[in-house]
């Protein structure tokens, strides 16, 4: 939306389907409150004006102070648009929302001033994000507000059956998630039979987010003969597919720039060297300081880390991510509305939808996937005639792939370095000196206190504490090395300057083998690290270690010479000093590395690198040839012959008690096997009756009772006596 001024913009509207057969587009341009809808003699394009708009919606936009329409805006009332599906293709921040609030007005109100009694919806917005349904449903609300509409939200993490009691009070405009409102039909909660407009917000984004099926199947819902306005800034083959199959002879509007990017917005690309990308944020957001600022990563654990990186420098951020809960994530907007927080960092998907107030500053802290994820990051700021900053942070790996999505996206960015700490600290004085506060009247209690510092302190001790009390709120900035030297290396590698691609060797390479570099001949200095074997000293973290605390690459550190007690490093000779500027700074690990002079470095090549001297052979060398005798050639240890000597019992011969070995028959005597039975080997008796293994019997016939330790009590009044209940009782045996 616009407030108080027009945003410059070539809006080109075209009467046409879905493909590229349709008729040129026409120009047109924009119109003011005070102009009536009339002809361009020189274009022919149609002036639109406030006055096309319905009076309720156009009191609203008086009370808003609106002067002039955008593009998009006054494209979607025009004339030709009346009544008719709508294709709109227009940037983030130009306006969209009222655009199409002011689109459905005619179909919604008719020739009325005023809605009928709420009840079944007429409209239906759809919207990607909980964040965007909600900042549609507040736009749509003071829009509507003088017709009297009854605007409903249904979007996911909210109460489901606070919302069932919305909708069966009735309401006129339903704006929602896809998700929730296809969960609402499904349960027959939400009433599409008097639906007369739909609109698909961001509808690009709704794609990318999954959503396909649950717009198709909202869209089989609706009536036929409603209207469907298809919002999206950019319009990909999904989208034209989706407006294929969903609308019919639509009007198409294309709302561009004109310009490459964005017409407010500042684009800015700044070079870094290495391993220095939380350092420039700290010093961009120094030095703009916007009201309000967003900073873009691509994975969640980067999110997290910067955020808690800028807490720790003093200033006051939140973060989003999918990780976080609805309360969480409304905690966080609120405190951005609020004030008490001004900066958000974010990853894409967390932060499609979000609108923040006065935002002033885009920080792309890892570079997007695409140029369609660069402008709708970059457009969320420079929104409603404001100005806006959007700064590119590009390694020197990096380099060629911002080149190609700030190219592919139509941007010419100011290519910069990085602010250093010196030029913060000049902006800060002079931004002292312009402070508001410093420049109202002072009040008598000012004065007083003045008169009290006056006669304890000298003018300039005043003056010197102000300042320290005034820089004290303010974070520190950060020391930033020049990139130019980086990229002039990656510049070279591109063209083939390197000995990977000419075949030529490097001043100084990769290699990590011995070298005779301890004496600075090909351009290397000697480090020494206090740290050795004895202190478990080892590569593996060394070189990690050496990149952290010098600021270089593992292209800059050639031989590691670990010592008993010292490390020596060699240095490429260009990134020394770089290296011992930043390598005395400790890094909580207590290890000192300092440059080792001339002197130190002739001892060096005469220490030896172990504590004893190395010896020249193996170790199985060296006993061969202490025993000159081979070993196949000594004697045995005893002199008796080898049948001479005891043996074992259990190898050559019986237990002495005759018996075999246990688990082990003896081989000289047949296994006896198990004991047997004393009744096995009797002959079985002629008139011997068959066994009957059956219960034996008394002389009446009758089973004879075993002898149990326990019995079952008997039902109640038996054995155990009246209202006796069945157990177990102990009987004695007898016998």
């Amino acid at each position: 939306m616009a407030q108080g001024r027009a945003l410059h913009y070539e809006a080109r509207i075209a009467a046409e389907g879905h493909g590229p057969d349709g008729p040129p587009p026409q120009p047109g341009r924009n119109g003011t409150a005070r102009e009536a809808a009339s002809t361009d003699p020189k274009t022919g394009g149609v002036i639109l004006t406030l006055e096309l708009i319905p009076p309720a919606l156009k009191r609203a936009l008086d009370e808003r102070e609106y002067t002039e329409l955008t593009p998009v805006q006054a494209a979607v009332i025009a004339p030709e648009a009346a009544g008719r599906d709508l294709l709109v293709s227009a940037q983030t921040g130009s306006g969209k929302t009222v655009a199409y609030g002011l689109g459905i007005a005619a179909t919604l109100l008719g020739e009325a001033e005023f809605m009928p009694k709420a009840s079944a919806p007429l409209a239906l917005v759809v919207a990607p994000t909980r964040e965007l349904a909600l900042q549609v449903q507040r736009e749509l609300e003071w829009l509507y507000a003088k017709a009297g509409a009854r605007i409903v939200p249904s979007v996911g993490g909210m109460d489901p059956q606070r919302e069932r009691r919305l909708l069966a009070e009735g309401s006129h405009i339903v704006v929602g998630t896809p998700g929730r409102l296809r969960d609402h039909i499904e349960r027959n909660r939400l009433d599409l039979s008097q639906l007369k407009a739909v609109v698909l917000d961001e509808a690009d984004e709704m794609l990318d987010l999954g959503f396909r099926e649950d717009l198709e199947f909202i869209l089989e819902a609706t009536p036929k003969e409603r209207r469907t306005l298809l919002f999206s800034a950019t319009l990909p083959r999904g989208i034209a597919a989706l407006a294929k199959s969903y609308q019919s002879n639509a009007f198409r509007i294309e709302a561009s720039g004109g310009e490459s990017g964005h017409a407010d917005i500042d684009y800015r690309a700044i070079r870094i060297a290495p391993k220095e990308t939380e350092h420039v944020i700290v010093n961009v957001l120094r030095l703009v300081d916007a009201p309000a600022s967003i900073i873009f990563c691509n994975t969640r654990d980067a999110v997290r880390h910067l955020q808690a990186t800028l807490v720790e420098r003093g200033f006051s951020a939140v973060y989003l991510s999918g990780e976080l809960g609805q309360n969480e994530r409304n905690q966080a907007l609120q405190a951005l509305r609020d004030g008490r927080a001004r900066i958000c960092v974010a990853t894409d998907v967390a932060a499609r939808g979000i609108d923040l107030p006065n935002l002033g500053l885009v920080i792309h802290a890892d570079l997007p996937h695409d140029a369609e994820i660069l402008q709708h990051r970059s457009g969320r700021t420079g929104r409603a005639g404001r100005k806006g900053v959007s700064v590119v942070i590009v390694p020197p790996a990096r380099r060629r792939k911002a080149e190609g999505l700030l190219a592919e996206a139509g941007i010419e960015p100011r290519w910069t370095l990085p602010p250093t700490a010196e030029d913060i600290r000049a902006l800060d004085r002079q931004r002292m000196v312009e402070d508001p506060a410093l420049r109202e009247e002072p009040s008598e209690e000012d004065l007083a206190m003045a008169k009290l510092l006056m006669a304890e302190r000298t003018p300039d001790e005043i003056a010197a504490m102000l300042a320290r009390i005034w820089r004290s709120r303010l974070p520190e900035p950060e020391e930033v090395s020049d990139p130019s030297s980086w990229f002039d290396k990656a510049l070279r590698v591109r063209n083939g300057q390197d000995r990977e691609r000419t075949g030529k060797e490097r001043p100084f390479s990769r290699e990590r083998g011995p070298r005779e570099a301890a004496s600075g001949d090909n351009g290397t200095v000697l480090f020494r690290v206090e740290i050795g074997r004895k202190n478990k000293a080892d590569p593996k973290w060394l070189l990690p270690m050496l990149c952290r605390r010098g600021k270089v690459t593992r292209d800059d550190i050639g031989a590691i010479r670990i010592f008993d007690t010292i490390t020596e490093v060699e240095i490429s000779q260009a990134a020394a000093e770089h290296f011992a500027e930043n390598a005395r700074k400790t890094d909580g690990d207590d290890i000192r590395i300092n440059p080792i002079s001339a002197n130190d470095r002739r001892e060096a090549e005469e220490r030896p690198r172990f504590s004893k001297p190395r010896p020249d052979k193996p170790r199985y060398e060296r006993l061969r040839d202490a025993d000159p005798k081979p070993f196949e050639d000594r004697a045995p240890r005893e002199d008796r012959a080898p049948e001479d000597r005891p043996r074992k019992p259990f190898r050559d011969g019986p237990r002495p008690d005759g018996k075999p070995f246990a688990g082990k028959p003896y081989a000289g005597k047949p296994f006896a096997g198990p004991k047997k039975r004393f009744d096995d080997d009797r002959p079985p008796r002629a008139d011997a009756p068959p066994r009957d293994f059956r219960a034996p019997r008394a002389e009446d016939g009758a089973p004879k009772r075993s002898l149990k330790p326990f019995e079952r009590k008997g039902p109640p009044g038996g054995p155990s006596g009246p209202g006796g209940k069945p157990g177990f009782k102990k009987r004695k045996r007898e016998g």
